[in-house]
């Protein structure tokens, strides 16, 4: 990459190609067992990101679901945070398209830049500039994940009287709402800064409310990289989710 290339550009072409990448490694394995697509492609889009990341921006440094933590970058002022391959069940589960490579940059205290790409969809947002959808009309959306729905979630359904979305990633999940085909996603019970992060940044940059489900504010680039919790919505909603979760 050109070192003038911004940080967006690059968030948003390194999910890309990671992306593509990780299609290829699809079709390779489609014959193999699940769990040696899953390692493959974790592991090839990990050491694609990671030699991406050296060559355009050496002085930086990288937190990686896939990598070693290297705890220099808690004195760092820019760290991308990665995740090689958000939602590796579906990955692994050949047709579903419910899985996303996430691309981010925190720069002294803030999320800077990212971006996540849905390769199965060919679609990639990216920061700084994603269009607000328009507003739905009909019950609330909430995505959940395939496994057993928060308890958080269902209350925000029941509160609201909205309807549970069934979805594979976290990425896909953000995606969707800022696509406008969800409105609410409502987390709690485990997640990490590299499942969040890129995702986050691209509904920040959309106008949509992303905080954690006490409505405090998410941090990354921390020493515990744990971010249990979190909340995405249309801004209209956040009051009345916030209401239930608080």
């Amino acid at each position: 990459m050109a070192e003038h290339t911004t940080d967006h550009q690059l968030a948003a072409t390194l999910a890309t190609e990671a992306g593509r990448l990780l299609l290829k490694v699809r079709e390779e394995l489609k014959d193999a067992d699940s769990s040696v697509r899953k390692n493959e492609g974790d592991s090839r889009s990990h050491m694609f990101l990671m030699s991406a990341l050296a060559q355009a921006r050496p002085r930086d440094l990288v937190l990686s679901e896939e990598g070693a933590d290297d705890p220099a970058r808690l004195s760092a002022s820019r760290v991308w945070i990665v995740d090689p391959l958000d939602g590796t069940r579906e990955f692994s589960e050949l047709g579903r398209t419910d899985w996303a490579v996430h691309v981010a940059l925190w720069e002294n205290g803030e999320l800077a830049a990212g971006a996540v790409a849905l390769p199965a969809q060919d679609v990639t947002l990216s920061t700084p500039q994603v269009p607000m959808p328009a507003g739905h009309h009909g019950p609330l959306r909430i995505v959940v994940s395939r496994t057993r729905p928060p308890e958080v979630a269902v209350r925000v359904r029941d509160g609201l009287s909205g309807k549970l979305v069934e979805m594979g990633s976290a990425g896909a999940k953000v995606l969707a709402i800022v696509q406008g085909r969800a409105d609410v996603y409502v987390h709690a019970g485990g997640q990490y800064e590299w499942d969040s992060a890129a995702p986050v940044a691209v509904a920040r940059a959309a106008g949509f409310h992303c905080s954690r489900t006490d409505g405090s504010p998410l941090l990354y680039n921390q020493s515990d990289v744990l971010l249990p919790d979190l909340i995405v919505c249309r801004p209209e909603h956040a009051a009345a989710v916030l209401a239930i979760t608080t």
